[in-house]
């Protein structure tokens, strides 16, 4: 009998183990599609889109869909997004999950929903934004990128600017602020996603061999990547 109790409790353990992993993946499938969903939403309005000029030559691209701000007085942010980077072929990597974490001081009222898109210029912005944990602010800032058609203003932060920011707003908040935000690498979720506790560099810097439990999202995502932001002739 105490054999039989055993076996049920170790039986049980695993259904309700396993059925978190489930509802984990599902969460950072979702997680993928609405990046993908985000990125070809904003590129499809041309005079608001992120300019061409500036996504020709990017290294990397990060979306953080519905990034959550609340706050009354006291504020902070948090989201999960995903990030790829371009090879020296100009393929896009297999995408590696982030999250972002912050806090910000002012008269906040109410909360939003902002859909967040980084847009890394050269190498060094990169491997610094892949860091164990990277904090907006000091040698590397975000800088609030141009819309449209811009070209002028696209081509002057191509050239000076390491990571460009965008931010899509709903609710009662006008933006959201990077400085003191924090970006960290989601082991949990590239496990979960990869079976294996990637690092976001590992995946995206390195290429290392990874089998996805979605390959058909993955595709897609980098199949978006390639199409609104194919490398610059």
């Amino acid at each position: 009998m105490r054999t039989r109790c055993i076996w049920l409790l170790m039986t049980g353990l695993a259904l309700h183990l396993g059925a978190g992993l489930a509802v984990a993946q599902h969460d950072e499938l979702d997680r993928l599609r609405n990046a993908t969903i985000v990125f070809e939403e904003i590129m499809d309005a041309p005079d608001n889109a992120i300019p061409r000029a500036i996504l020709d030559k990017a290294a990397a691209v990060a979306i953080i869909p519905n990034t959550v701000k609340v706050g009354f007085i006291f504020g902070g942010h948090r989201g999960k997004g995903v990030i790829s980077a371009r090879n020296d072929q100009g393929e896009w990597s297999q995408p590696a999950f982030l999250t972002l974490t912050g806090g910000s001081f002012g008269l906040q009222i109410g909360g939003q929903s902002v859909d967040l898109i980084l847009v890394i210029m050269n190498r060094r912005g990169l491997e610094k934004l892949l860091q164990n944990e990277f904090k907006f602010g000091g040698d590397i800032s975000a800088v609030v990128g141009p819309v449209g058609r811009d070209v002028e203003a696209s081509t002057d932060l191509t050239l000076h600017a390491e990571i460009i920011s965008y931010s899509r707003t709903r609710g009662l908040f006008a933006g959201i602020t990077l400085k003191g935000s924090t970006i960290k690498a989601d082991r949990d979720a590239n496990e979960r996603f990869y079976d294996y506790p990637f690092g976001s560099a590992q995946l995206v810097l390195e290429e290392a061999a990874a089998t996805p439990h979605d390959a058909d999202a993955v595709a897609a995502w980098r199949a978006t990547l390639a199409a609104l932001a194919p490398r610059a002739n």
